[in-house]
């Protein structure tokens, strides 16, 4: 089985309402059309949850206030209507677990991934708020990534943990730490292992610049010793990335010891074969 669960029906630079041309059943079908042609089995939405304006009542950074139009009843609503799976993709904000939980509570959702975009007040993958303009210790930042990384593994909030080692985006237009990487892996592992939450493979690191899939090797490898179970999926912001590059991501897998994915519904998983 093959499955994209994490996809975004609204360009990020869309400021139109939804309803005229995200959530669409013209805008879905192009997504399941893509799907049906890349041998996707099963297809889910997992919007972010900053574009909501619930999300206000977890966080009121800037961005997130600029973002904030939409309604979350009213996507999941939409959703509902459509072949896709419903679900949502929240950042990790530390000490508003019991927010989150409750914006959460109130959904059926399918699934819900967790990402880390932001330490702090400032992002690893946005140029707007860029860590890298305050911070210059490449081991600070990915230290503290890597541990955030694990609070979010280990809040019980999440079914999938979304680009596992966003940190690494930028490639080499950024700072990059000596240690080995595995060095900082290792809390964010351990926490996988202990919560059972699966971990995302996503293609969309071959769209930035640092054009290798997330999570890395070795980090995948470490994850796969600590019997961590596996979502695949694009990331996409556009129907032509459903799928992207799946052959190589399913090949990969495969190299890492990788036989199962995670399927999803009302929040409960099941495992199938791979490919």
């Amino acid at each position: 089985m093959l499955t994209d669960y994490h996809l975004h029906l609204r360009l990020d630079e869309d400021d139109r309402p939804p309803e005229r041309s995200a959530f669409t059943t013209e805008n879905v079908e192009g997504y399941v059309a893509a799907a049906k042609k890349a041998g996707i089995e099963e297809l889910g939405c997992s919007e972010h949850v900053y574009r909501f304006t619930d999300a206000l009542e977890i966080w009121r950074h800037p961005f997130w206030e600029q973002q904030a139009r939409d309604d979350l009843d009213a996507y999941c609503e939409f959703v509902r209507t459509t072949p896709l799976r419903l679900g949502l993709e929240v950042d990790f904000v530390p000490g508003a677990e019991d927010r989150s939980a409750s914006l959460l509570d109130g959904h059926d959702f399918d699934y819900v991934i967790g990402s880390v975009h932001f330490l702090g007040d400032r992002a690893v993958d946005h140029d707007g708020y860029d860590i890298w303009e305050t911070e210059g210790d490449p081991d600070a930042v990915w230290r503290r990534y890597f541990e955030t990384l694990a609070e979010a593994a280990g809040s019980g909030l999440f079914d999938i943990l979304a680009h596992p080692d966003l940190v690494k985006m930028w490639g080499r237009a950024r700072p990059h730490p000596e240690r080995d990487p595995r060095f900082y892996y290792e809390p964010a592992v351990e926490a996988i292992a202990e919560s059972g939450v699966a971990v995302e493979v996503s293609t969309a690191g071959l769209r930035k610049p640092v054009r290798e899939i997330y999570p890395a090797p070795a980090f995948a490898t470490m994850c796969v010793e600590a019997g961590a179970a596996f979502a695949l999926s694009s990331d996409a912001h556009v129907a032509a990335d459903v799928g992207h590059a799946y052959e190589s991501a399913v090949s990969a897998m495969g190299d890492w010891g990788i036989e199962q994915i995670a399927v999803f519904e009302r929040r409960e998983r099941r495992l199938e074969p791979l490919g």
